[in-house]
């Protein structure tokens, strides 16, 4: 595939991706307006947006505000690549695109410290520390429920991934991976319950001085990357472009939507932890599971 080609690939799915999560974040949280409002609430939420005034601060730093929200989206960008859409060549075709992947995710925290800190306020440098503290408690399990897919496939390309589960789903042959993989994904895009960098307690966190169409951008930023979550989630635990009758890419997307609605619905559904609970739940919970399902993968394996 060329490099045009997956250029193109990757802005398509993250820009229909996200305007699904939006308009599936719009429906689960009950909008009485209907099915046809949610179509264009994410248009006319994007153009309130970028027309809207850039409220700023006291010396803050301009360049590291303006360059979080742009770094947030080339990470869910950079993240994508190497993720096969319609088929074993529909992709970066990276040999170790699996790394490359959990590389761009992890340092999701720096683009979110970035954002906390440059407005040089209170309230976002706190959403910032929460972030990193909430990465570095889900770091560890996220990467090795990702790598413990490659076990089986004895590769860390993505296309290798999937071509390996042609006769059974590593969802099934590693049923722990793909609730923590999801648990600790939404946790590195701070969605739902893991929203604690912009939680109500801090007015906002880290996007708390945000406005216009730097906020936009942040927006879509994070939407991306829950996009990019999904896309990955559906590829190494969900089979990706495989499937019968239907073409490729079209699995592709019914399994992403799947993985979206979840993630969207978990946002609406489950109450945000304590930042402390969570750090806790981290390390003592999801952490040990993780390792059970790597020498369950093992196991399996050998």
């Amino acid at each position: 595939m060329t490099s045009l080609g997956i250029l193109l690939q990757v802005a398509v799915s993250l820009v229909a991706g996200a305007y699904l999560f939006v308009v599936a974040d719009r429906l689960m949280g009950g909008s009485t307006q209907g099915v046809r409002s949610a179509l264009v609430y994410p248009v006319k939420r994007l153009s309130f947006l970028m027309v809207q005034p850039v409220t700023t601060t006291e010396r803050p730093d301009f360049e590291a505000w303006i360059l979080a929200p742009s770094l947030l989206l080339g990470l869910a960008a950079v993240g994508a690549v190497p993720i096969p859409v319609g088929g074993p060549s529909a992709g970066g075709d990276i040999p170790a695109g699996l790394v490359l992947f959990g590389a761009a995710m992890l340092i999701v925290l720096v683009a979110v410290f970035i954002f906390g800190w440059a407005p040089n306020s209170v309230f976002p440098m706190i959403g910032g520390y929460r972030s990193a503290a909430m990465v570095l408690s889900v770091g560890i399990p996220f990467s090795l429920v990702v790598l413990t897919t490659a076990i089986p496939a004895e590769s860390l390309s993505v296309g290798v991934i999937v071509e390996a589960q042609s006769s059974l789903w590593y969802v099934l042959e590693q049923p722990l991976g793909l609730p923590i993989y999801l648990i600790t994904a939404a946790a590195i895009a701070f969605w739902g319950p893991f929203d604690l960098p912009e939680g109500a307690d801090i007015v906002g966190g880290v996007a708390a001085e945000a406005s216009g169409p730097r906020l936009a951008m942040w927006r879509f930023g994070r939407a991306a990357l829950l996009v990019t979550m999904s896309l990955m989630g559906q590829a190494v635990f969900l089979g990706g472009y495989l499937g019968p009758v239907l073409p490729g890419w079209l699995w592709t997307l019914v399994k992403t939507v799947i993985l979206l609605i979840l993630l969207a619905l978990t946002g609406r559904t489950v109450a945000r932890m304590r930042v402390q609970r969570f750090v806790w739940f981290g390390w003592v919970v999801l952490l040990p599971l993780a390792l059970v399902d790597v020498f369950l993968s093992g196991w399996i394996a050998l």
